[in-house]
């Protein structure tokens, strides 16, 4: 079982930046891959961002290329998304997960745990 604390959501302007971090309870934290995701209000929860055991190699949607960045620190069991140039549309709950086993980064499915969620508003 991992157990994951997201933090750093809260009520931003157009424009400004917004870091959140994912805590995890396991030191085999580093074992595995991180991801990042987002749910609006009435829809699906989406992938925003991932990254491999090492940080090697991430991943990002098409919306948020360049302007969000994934990272872990894996001796401190976290990992983290800066998000940058925030837009309206950024406006989610933002949720990291663990995934354990498997290579496909991009589907809620292929993610074993997740947090609770952190509220990110970026109004106009």
């Amino acid at each position: 079982q991992v157990q994951l604390v997201e933090s750093g959501g809260g009520l931003v302007q157009a424009g400004d930046s917004l870091r959140l971090s994912c805590a995890a309870s396991r030191r085999t934290f580093s074992d595995y891959a991180m991801g990042w995701f987002r749910q609006a209000p009435g829809v699906e929860r989406d992938f925003v961002a991932a990254i491999n055991w090492s940080g090697a190699s991430t991943y990002y949607a098409d919306s948020v290329k360049g302007r969000f960045t994934i990272s872990r620190d894996n001796a401190k069991n976290t990992a983290y998304l800066q998000m940058n140039s925030l837009k309206p549309e950024d406006t989610a709950v933002y949720y990291c997960a663990v995934q354990v086993r498997g290579s496909n980064y991009y589907t809620v499915s292929s993610y074993d745990y997740w947090g609770q969620g952190t509220q990110v508003t970026v109004s106009s």
